[in-house]
């Protein structure tokens, strides 16, 4: 079994509440020793201390299990601001919130309002200058999205 594979079976097995989940696991060797992090999230978010507690968990059986061959550092992290969605769940997660969503062609801002199987729903708003002159709901296929990103306001 691939590497990257098998640490994330054992990250999933090892997220027992059922409100978190593993959004992604990446093996870096550029540089020695290799980096393994392990990206979580959570329906209601994910505190430091469960990041804390998966971190150990994988890190024992990582090395109880020899899967990687040398020495290794482990991060067990939130997806940051400038980390694009990538699950059906995280979409889910920020239904109210502002994103930028990236297709082939154009960029589009605007509010999550719904999030289907298939596609999303954004109130995209039309602005002249500073002026909001129209505020329309547009759906976005998850096919045609290269890449969506939680916008922060601090208003």
């Amino acid at each position: 079994m691939e590497t990257a594979a098998e640490i994330r079976r054992i990250a999933e097995e090892k997220l027992t509440d059922p409100s978190h989940f593993l959004v992604e696991v990446i093996l870096s060797s550029r540089n020695r020793p290799q980096k393994v992090t392990v990206i979580i999230d959570g329906d209601a978010g994910i505190s430091i201390d469960n990041c804390a507690i998966l971190s150990r968990e994988i890190s024992k059986v990582l090395d109880d299990s020899f899967l990687l061959a040398d020495s290794y550092t482990l991060e067990v992290t939130t997806p940051g601001l400038d980390q694009p969605l990538k699950l059906h769940r995280q979409y889910r997660k920020n239904v109210g919130r502002r994103l930028r969503v990236r297709l082939a062609e154009t960029t589009v801002e605007g509010k999550l309002v719904d999030v289907s199987e298939a596609k999303i729903t954004i109130e995209h708003e039309k602005k002249e200058g500073k002026k909001k002159i129209e505020i329309t709901p547009l759906e976005i296929q998850f096919s045609d999205i290269d890449k969506s990103f939680v916008l922060v306001s601090f208003k």
